[in-house]
């Protein structure tokens, strides 16, 4: 199998939506993953296109110029007193850009509310022909490979994925062989990083390495190949924050660096993965 990699809006924030086109296709990504539904976080800038006709006009003409596509769109939170048509217009410029994908989360304790949220959300999606893939985090409600399947088996929609990422993975002391026992159609695409081997008790350590400090594939502590053996995506979106190194770099160094470290680590790994770089 051969990966396609993609730029998560993340890992290069402070970049709009038209120069992250740019800079993932000088630094060689396949797509981009841009954060196009505004989550209102302090100092997060407002990507959302729908509400932006211009920035959307210089999407749509990088997206040309490059010839990058979108891969997937994020992020469609589940959270108390939420109405999930809001996330229909993101939606729409999802399918407008050509992305196959709107990343999910869920941030409320009331699981019973969330699964028929992300069910919703999920049954909007599927005209657009776009599948909502959720991905648990370790900071949010649901943090676990177990209870994101347990969402997963209970709406019971066709275009329901499941996105894992490294990071969370490795944190959540969740184990590889157990991707096994899941679904093979749940699997789209996948988030990669890596992180210090130490998990942090303390939710705001955490949540700053989450955010701040991740690192290139291969620099830390996760078994990232044993996680890539059980997942069989043909995408691997790189979501790589590093606040420090983007400052000193520059973003598209950042990107270019992120991308480089992948593919090595890829081919360094290619036959206990499965895949080429």
């Amino acid at each position: 199998m051969t990966i396609r990699y993609s730029l998560a809006h993340l890992t290069v924030l402070g970049c709009p939506t038209p120069e992250m086109v740019y800079v993932a296709a000088r630094a060689g990504y396949d797509y981009v993953s841009p954060r196009l539904i505004y989550m209102g976080l302090p100092s997060e800038p407002n990507y959302s296109l729908a509400d932006n006709p211009e920035m959307m006009r210089q999407t749509r003409r990088a997206l040309v110029e490059t010839g990058m596509k979108v891969h997937d769109i994020e992020l469609a939170r589940v959270h108390d007193d939420m109405h999930p048509t809001k996330y229909l217009p993101a939606m729409e410029v999802a399918a407008e850009l050509g992305a196959k994908a709107v990343l999910s989360s869920i941030w409320t304790s009331d699981i019973a509310y969330a699964t028929e949220k992300f069910a919703r959300i999920c049954e909007l999606a599927a005209p657009f022909g776009l599948s909502v893939d959720l991905e648990y985090v370790p900071i949010s409600s649901v943090n676990t490979l177990q209870g994101a399947a347990a969402v997963l088996r209970a709406v019971r929609q066709p275009n329901a994925g499941l996105m894992v990422d490294m990071h969370h993975f490795h944190r959540a002391h969740d184990k590889p062989e157990d991707l096994d026992e899941l679904p093979r159609d749940w699997f789209h695409f996948a988030h990669i990083c890596d992180a210090c081997a130490d998990i942090p008790a303390d939710r705001a350590e955490m949540t700053r390495i989450l955010r701040e400090e991740r690192l290139y594939v291969g620099e830390g502590g996760i078994d990232v190949a044993s996680i890539l053996r059980h997942l069989p995506v043909p995408v691997y979106s790189i979501e790589l924050p590093h606040l420090k190194r983007a400052r000193e770099f520059g973003y598209a160094e950042h990107a270019f660096r992120c991308l480089e470290s992948a593919k090595n680590y890829v081919q360094e790994h290619a036959q206990e993965i499965g895949c080429f770089a």
